[in-house]
């Protein structure tokens, strides 16, 4: 037996229900059974758990996290070994023991601890993706992050950094502010500098010398997706890649026409992950930039995973500061 946290009925985070399951076994000889040790907590999480998203039911929550393998069916045996340090992004992560597919499982560079490794599959690679991907970030762009002090948003501002890239960001708190200012943003607006989103989205250009900026990254949703897509240039791309504050509504293709031929893209990271070795080139990557210092993952809060509401309760309210990684007990 082992603990987690099952979803039997959709709603508010009372749903979230630590219980004794049945600890996993080998089912198909390219899984692999691992021990977590830290658990990563996104805000699909809360989509899952409320409905938003659709899961058969009962299902555990969770999507990626950190340990270390257990046992190994035959044909992953030529990849992995009991023992081995690994992160996966994969589903049911919310307890003490997961059953991944060997394809969803990376093993952690020596330089790479626990807490990285359960911070950067689902995060990591989204923001890898909308880098890399998305919208190439290049030097010569200036790139609109909202929500910049939020665990997408920080990893948002060091990956446009690292490439050299203007980044301008959002946040509600001076707090906040001064966690954007250490990862190196290059403007920081707080929501209270504008008494509307039309407001803000003039603020965001004054910062820019007067363009708008070639890309944003919005992860709130309702309340601000007006207000990203007013702070575009002409050409410019609106990554829509959150419902934090709730969905965004239906939006009329003509708005795109009359502020500037714009794009947009609603993209999820399973698609960026399809081809197969894209998961491990991209993970390659992000934990390459964290042994070298460029990617820092700071001051996660750490959750018992029993209180894994609690971390909902952060998520929605608002309230969290970065990454938010639930613990297990007994490690």
């Amino acid at each position: 037996m082992m603990k987690a946290i099952r979803i039997s009925s959709t709603g508010g985070v009372e749903k979230m229900i630590y219980e004794s399951i049945v600890k996993p076994t080998i089912t198909k000889e390219t899984d692999v059974i691992i021990r977590n040790h830290y658990i990563g907590v996104n805000f699909i999480d809360t989509y899952h758990r409320s409905g938003l998203y659709k899961l058969p039911l009962p299902f555990t929550l969770g999507r990626e996290g950190s340990g270390v393998i257990e046992e190994v069916g035959s044909e992953a045996a030529n990849k992995f070994k009991v023992g081995d340090r690994v992160c996966y992004f994969s589903p049911d992560s919310y307890a003490d023991y997961t059953l991944v597919p060997e394809q969803s499982v990376f093993k952690l560079p020596d330089g790479v601890d626990f807490k990285s490794g359960a911070a950067y599959p689902l995060q990591g690679m989204t923001g890898h993706y909308l880098v890399r991907s998305t919208f190439k970030l290049e030097s010569q762009h200036t790139c609109l992050v909202q929500a910049g002090a939020g665990g997408l948003g920080q990893i948002l501002i060091q990956m446009a950094k690292i490439l050299g890239a203007k980044v301008i960001t959002t946040v509600s708190t001076p707090e906040k502010e001064e966690i954007c200012r250490k990862l190196g943003a290059d403007v920081i607006i707080n929501y209270n500098q504008a008494n509307n989103l039309e407001e803000l989205a003039k603020i965001v250009k004054q910062s820019n010398d007067g363009n708008g900026v070639d890309v944003v990254y919005d992860g709130v949703g309702a309340s601000t997706w007006k207000q990203s897509l007013l702070s575009l240039k002409p050409l410019g791309m609106l990554c829509l890649i959150g419902n934090a504050s709730g969905p965004v509504p239906p939006i009329d293709p003509f708005l795109l026409s009359t502020n500037g031929s714009l794009f947009l893209t609603r993209p999820t990271l399973a698609h960026y992950i399809a081809e197969k070795g894209s998961m491990e080139q991209r993970l390659k990557e992000i934990f390459s930039w964290v042994e070298q210092g460029k990617l820092v993952l700071s001051n996660p809060t750490i959750i018992d995973l029993e209180r894994a509401s609690d971390a909902h309760n952060l998520l929605e309210g608002r309230a969290s500061k970065g990454k938010i990684l639930l613990k297990p007990t007994d490690i």
